[in-house]
Formats: C-alpha cells, sequence, structure tokens
C-alpha cells in the first residue's frame, strides 16, 4: 500500500510541475543529488532522524520506482489526449530525475551485496536480484545519459529510439527484481510482501496489455492517415502529369 501512496503522490507532483520541470530541469536534476547525497549522509549518521523520511522514498527506492511508473504509463494515453499534451513533454526529464535516484539506491546497495556476493553468503532468489540489479545499474546508465537533449542531438533518430526501447528491459527487469526480494517472504505467509507482490504485479504486468492496445491503436490511425493520403497524392500526380 506504500507504493501506491507514493505513485498517486508522485502523479499530483508530476502534472502540478510539470511547467517548472520543463523550464528548469537542471534545478530537479540538483534537487535529486541533494536528496541521494542526503541518503548517503543520513545512512553516515550525520543527519540524525531527520532523514528517515528517506528510507521510505529513496533507501526501499519507492520514488524513482513511482516516477518510472509515471513515465511509462505516458506512453499508454494518446499524444493528443490531455495527459499525453501536459505529460509527454517532460517525459525525458522525468526519466533523468528516476535514473538519479535509481542510483543513489544502487550505489547505497552496491557494496555490502557485493562484499556477500564474493564470500558465497546469498541464496538463490538474493543472487538471482543482486544479478538482475547489475544489469538495471548499467541500463539506467545508458538510459539515463541518453535522455540528455545534448546526447540526444548528437545521435541518430534511430539508434537513439532503439536505446531508448531499453526501457521496456528495464522496467521488466525491476519488476523481476522486486520478485526476487519480496515474493519469498510472500510465500512463507507474509501477508505485507504477498500484498506487495499484488500491487507490484497489477502495476507491471497491466502496463504490457495497454501498452500493446495503444500500439495497435496508434499504428492503425497511422495506417488509416496513410490510406487516406494516397489518393489525394495519385489525383494531384494525375493532373501534373496527364496532358490536357
Amino acid at each position: 500500500m506504500e507504493f501506491l501512496g507514493v505513485l498517486a503522490l508522485s502523479v499530483v507532483a508530476t502534472f502540478v510541475l510539470r511547467r517548472p520541470i520543463k523550464a528548469a530541469p537542471w534545478a530537479f536534476y540538483g534537487l535529486s543529488v541533494l536528496l541521494v547525497a542526503s541518503l548517503f549522509a543520513g545512512n553516515a549518521g550525520l543527519l540524525g532522524t531527520a532523514w528517515k523520511p528517506l528510507i521510505l522514498l529513496l533507501q526501499r527506492c519507492m520514488l524513482p520506482l513511482a516516477l518510472f511508473t509515471v513515465v511509462m504509463y505516458i506512453g499508454v494515453f494518446p499524444k493528443d489526449s490531455r495527459v499525453g499534451r501536459w505529460l509527454r513533454p517532460i517525459r525525458a526529464e522525468l526519466s533523468i530525475i528516476a535514473c538519479i535516484l535509481a542510483l543513489g539506491h544502487m550505489c547505497l546497495y552496491l557494496s555490502p551485496y557485493l562484499s556477500r556476493a564474493l564470500a558465497g553468503g546469498m541464496g538463490a532468489p538474493m543472487a538471482a536480484s543482486f544479478a538482475i540489479s547489475m544489469v538495471l545499474f548499467a541500463l539506467l546508465l545508458v538510459l539515463g545519459v541518453t535522455s540528455f537533449d545534448s546526447v540526444k542531438r548528437r545521435m541518430t533518430a534511430t539508434l537513439w529510439k532503439n536505446i531508448q526501447r531499453l526501457a521496456y528491459l528495464f522496467f521488466g527487469l525491476a519488476y523481476a527484481h522486486l520478485l526476487f526480494m519480496i515474493a519469498p517472504a510472500a510465500l512463507h505467509g507474509g501477508e505485507q510482501a504477498a500484498l506487495s507482490v499484488a500491487i507490484y504485479s497489477v502495476v507491471f504486468v497491466g502496463y504490457v496489455p495497454a501498452r500493446i492496445a495503444r500500439w495497435h491503436v496508434d499504428c492503425a490511425r497511422e495506417a488509416r492517415a496513410s490510406h487516406a493520403a494516397t489518393p489525394a497524392t495519385a489525383d494531384f500526380e494525375s493532373d501534373v502529369l496527364t496532358p490536357a
């Protein structure tokens, strides 16, 4: 239930802050870095109890995961819908913010989990989750860097689109990572863990048919537009090429 609350607040904040995010994205990137720095400072005992809300938002990766969910679901809505018109222009900025926060979460756990992995102290589910997290780390770096406009402009459109399609892989692996972390507790009768598995499954698995449906609708719309344009083009060519 905690994730749903964070997700709801993230959706509201995204709508409310969409104009400031577009106007001054670097201010939000800087704030994200500051939050990550505060997380590390809090874990080092430098902030007392003031940092504890970050446990839920960053250390447990709920805020970045909620932002990634918003980014993915924006693609489910038509481009000309209100959601599409308002939020598509800041998808890249939201992705970068989420990447910064998620990388902070990963770096916090990297050292202790790597030590356990090298010492052979991981069970199979945790080892699988750690392996997936390493792939997610690499994907975050690639997707985050290529989301910057300055980098995007140096790439061909085809290459950039192909790289950004890795976001689907990232979303799927994030779901697998979560399952490896909480499913064992759910299988052993943990009610909270079972509820979390159900909620994450609805959010992640539900995205697949919604995105496929949007793809089919968009393809059908493009096909109709292309078909409607063809006769006009043919008539124009006929008028030009046929002698009077």
